[in-house]
């Protein structure tokens, strides 16, 4: 039986990574940035840290706000369904092979922002880099899909 939408319907999006601290907390935040009130973006981790300073700097630069983004742990959204279930690191990947209300699976193996080293302008370039990385991901694999899921 196909599941029926209704206008103004927005498609659900879960990023999951470990530590919900840089990679997925950045995704949701450029998902709602990009998407407006179109997604319904969220994030969570295998485990639940902060939200790392350099994440919140890199988005800022966008005009993207995630200075309020909590980290949280997947527990909390096991049960709930997904149109889109992305893991943003091969670690969660590997701990979360099957998302039971995932409609859509996908994985982006991205680097960890968060081992960078070096002063804060080198830290903070490598955060660019994922989040620039992250916003072509969505922009290729998320938001063209949108008519089609909700079309179905």
């Amino acid at each position: 039986m196909a599941e029926t939408r209704g206008p103004g319907d927005r498609l659900r999006v879960l990023f999951l990574c470990t530590h919900n601290s840089a990679r997925s907390q950045m995704a949701e935040g450029l998902l709602r940035h990009l998407a407006g009130d179109r997604f319904d973006a969220y994030s969570a981790g295998t485990e639940a840290t902060s939200v790392r300073s350099e994440a919140v700097a890199a988005m800022a630069e966008l005009g993207a706000d995630i200075s309020k983004q909590k980290s949280k742990t997947l527990e909390r959204y096991v049960s709930q369904p997904f149109d889109f279930v992305v893991t943003v690191c091969d670690d969660a990947n590997e701990t979360c092979p099957v998302f039971p209300g995932a409609k859509n699976r996908l994985h982006w193996s991205l680097p960890d922002p968060s081992k960078a080293t070096g002063d804060e302008e080198e830290r903070l370039a490598v955060f660019r880099r994922v989040r620039d990385e992250v916003r072509a991901r969505i922009e290729a694999e998320i938001l063209p899909t949108e008519a089609d899921i909700l079309n179905r």
